[in-house]
């Protein structure tokens, strides 16, 4: 389809002159190819083109070229057939036929059969097995076969027919990794069962920011955080022995996403040494890491933002993690403990009730037979000491001020209040 004006008015070449300098409006219309090219001719007829000068000619060039959008070499071919034959016509020839098809679906279907008879050898060995067929061993399904050339058997392998025959659909085999049991851990009310996810930095303008490892006691929620420039066995395996170490009671399973940071033989080698079950996450289920996950968002990024802090002030930031940091969380920071209630249909459902809002410590303390999961040599009496050594709100100013001042010297254009 093209636009075409309604151009009866138009009967001199002034009329067109002024159309074409744009002084004289006219109505659009829409019309097909056949209509434009029988107006270009008889244009051109009622203007007696082939009498006209070369000037005029071409002002009705320009003319025939605004009015039906075609190009100028467009227009020099209509005009020329107009001089040599008297008319305009499309002529265009119907569509070209296509190609007969030589090999029929079921010449395809045969091809694939005998690929997988003499599993798919070279396309030249194949030529030669069907005309050996047809000639030798008189199967008159291999006729059309028999002439086809080499380079053609693997157009048809090609073919969506020949794939069809060939396909076959096998699921994705998944890589067993034969380190840490996938499941949820099961602590059964017992302290000692950790969930643990790292936490990055961020990286900016190439340089590498520094990664947190976080780590929190399902049942008590005791929290140990340590900071490391690297995920990497050279620094993450002393930092995760001296994690584990510092807890006051036994761990007895360790629980990390599918990330390789965690799950590879060193990593097991070493919970295998301290006795500590490996677990990790289902697929699918969301929720089992989910602890740490929450004290990832709640906690570290709280503490240390989301902006870069770059992998050479790790060890300062692991000071202030394990000396200043991991003691507020866990002596001074209270927690909500969920309560499981399980309704009339069977679902279960989290309360989160204000009595048993309590800091990890005193969790842990109210546990029935606490001091029974205490490591040897470890008693409440020195906890104590710990925990009412100075109030939460002393704590938290300590923490405030510490913080303050390692921030300062990473940045030092940060304001000290900030």
């Amino acid at each position: 389809m093209i636009v075409n004006l309604d151009t009866r008015r138009l009967k001199t070449l002034d009329d067109i002159r002024a159309f074409l300098g744009g002084s004289t409006q006219f109505d659009l219309s829409i019309t097909d190819r056949a209509a434009a090219y029988r107006w270009i001719e008889d244009t051109l007829r009622q203007l007696r083109y082939a009498t006209l000068g070369k000037v005029d000619k071409g002002t009705v060039r320009a003319y025939l070229e605004k009015v039906t959008g075609l190009s100028r070499a467009q227009v020099t071919r209509l005009i020329g057939q107009f001089l040599q034959s008297g008319k305009v016509r499309d002529r265009r020839g119907p569509p070209a036929k296509p190609f007969l098809r030589q090999y029929t679906p079921a010449d395809v279907k045969l091809l694939a059969a005998t690929d997988v008879l003499h599993e798919q050898p070279a396309g030249p060995a194949v030529r030669k097995i069907c005309e050996r067929a047809f000639e030798i061993f008189g199967d008159t399904d291999y006729e059309r076969l028999a002439r086809i050339s080499s380079s053609h058997v693997y157009n048809l392998r090609k073919s969506n027919g020949y794939r069809r025959q060939r396909q076959v659909v096998e699921k994705t085999r998944p890589t067993t990794v034969k380190i840490g049991e996938r499941r949820k851990p099961r602590p059964d009310g017992k302290p000692g069962f950790l969930r643990i996810d790292s936490v990055h930095q961020g990286d900016f303008d190439g340089i590498k920011g520094l990664y947190h490892v976080n780590a929190v006691d399902e049942v008590t929620q005791w929290q140990g955080i340590f900071s490391i420039p690297k995920i990497s066995e050279h620094f993450l395996l002393p930092n995760l022995e001296a994690l584990i170490l510092s807890f006051p009671f036994t761990i007895l399973g360790f629980h990390s996403d599918n990330g390789s940071e965690y799950v590879n033989h060193k990593v097991a080698a070493l919970l295998s040494k301290l006795n500590i079950e490996f677990t990790k996450s289902r697929s699918r289920q969301t929720n089992d890491n989910a602890l740490a996950e929450s004290k990832n968002g709640s906690v570290v990024r709280k503490q240390f933002g989301y902006a870069h802090i770059p992998a050479a002030y790790a060890d300062r930031v692991n000071q202030f993690a394990v000396e200043v940091l991991s003691p507020y969380l866990n002596f001074h920071r209270p927690c909500f403990f969920p309560e499981t209630i399980t309704d009339a249909k069977g679902r279960e459902r989290k309360r989160y009730p204000y009595q048993s809002l309590m800091t990890p410590y005193d969790k842990l303390r109210s546990l029935p037979n606490a001091q029974t999961f205490l490591k040897p040599g470890i008693s409440f009496e020195q906890m104590d000491a710990i925990a009412f050594a100075q109030s939460d709100n002393t704590a938290a100013r300590r923490l405030q001020r510490a913080r303050a001042a390692l921030l300062q010297s990473i940045n030092p254009s940060r304001k000290s209040g900030s």
